[in-house]
């Protein structure tokens, strides 16, 4: 794989997690209070019926446990716990929380994949967790217990999500876009009915609460996952799990541009180091060794110097 290819497809991942990042601000300023089964549930189940209609292929055989499970924990469980800790802690806060996920990739693709962890990874966890709290551990953020148990449990899902979609890969003649649907719509349908269950349809929704629901679920679902399962197929999981640091760094940076929320010269410093973290931690092509002329031979090879 060529330098310009990789610098590509992880630019390319790494929007996912930066249109994440703006789960955060879209939840609080646009969303109905209180309500993260019905985001979570609105914000897969569409995308991932239009998908479904457009790819018309069913899972078979033994690709529909993989699709429950694959769907549940990179789409059911990680919606349902990325807006509990949206609604309960400010977003850059949540965000750090979930920036465990890397970490927690480290182990599994050593477990699950056979991985070889390298000194370079972990530094780069190490610089990359370092960025994070230096970008959003202010005197004054809130913490609150429910939201950061929900933000631990779900990088504990969505990492379990990358390294076993690593693992088991695609089904052959499946395309991206079919095996996003297919996941989309398994974590929306187990959402809807604990949804009915647990919180029931809110007596009206607004335009703003319409339209946040549209960003989440074009944006920030059906355009988002197809970038991100895209790149968790073409880098290694770790690369792939690293790039989710864009995730705070953009509910930083949202929060200063809409929110006016000012950045200390420590934010800014964090800020560079999550960068430097994701860039340390991407695949580099191997150098290719230029080939070792043959040595000389018949009647014009020199003799060698003698002393």
């Amino acid at each position: 794989m060529s330098s310009n290819r990789v610098v590509a497809d992880s630019a390319l991942t790494a929007l996912a997690p930066a249109i994440w990042g703006s789960t955060y601000l879209v939840t609080t300023e646009f969303l109905p209070p209180d309500r993260p089964l019905l985001a979570g549930m609105i914000r897969a189940l569409p995308a991932g019926l239009v998908l479904l209609v457009l790819g018309r292929t069913l899972p078979k055989g033994i690709w529909w446990g993989r699709a429950l499970v694959l769907g549940v924990l990179n789409i059911g469980a990680f919606f349902y716990l990325l807006f509990v800790a949206a609604y309960h802690l400010p977003g850059g806060v949540a965000a750090l929380v979930m920036s465990i996920q890397p970490m927690l990739v480290l182990m599994l693709s050593a477990l699950l994949l056979k991985d070889k962890v390298k000194p370079v990874h972990v530094a780069a966890c190490v610089l990359g967790a370092a960025g994070v709290g230096l970008l959003v551990l202010q005197p004054n953020a809130g913490l609150d217990a429910v939201g950061v148990g929900a933000g631990l449990l779900g990088a504990v899902s969505m990492a379990s999500g990358i390294v076993l979609t690593k693992r088991w890969g695609r089904p052959e003649g499946v395309g991206l876009l079919t095996f996003t649907g297919w996941q989309l719509t398994v974590g929306g349908l187990v959402l809807l009915p604990i949804t009915l269950v647990g919180e029931g349809l809110p007596d009206r929704l607004t335009g703003e609460n319409l339209g946040g629901f549209a960003y989440l679920g074009l944006i920030g679902a059906l355009f988002a996952y197809a970038v991100w399962f895209r790149g968790v197929e073409r880098l290694p999981a770790l690369a792939v799990s690293f790039l989710s640091f864009s995730s705070p760094l953009a509910a930083t940076l949202l929060g200063w541009f809409v929110l006016d929320q000012s950045l200390s010269p420590l934010q800014l410093a964090g800020a560079l180091t999550v960068v430097a973290a994701v860039v340390l931690a991407q695949p580099r092509p191997a150098r290719r060794k230029a080939p070792q002329a043959e040595p000389e031979s018949g009647p014009q090879a020199k003799e060698p110097v003698r002393a």
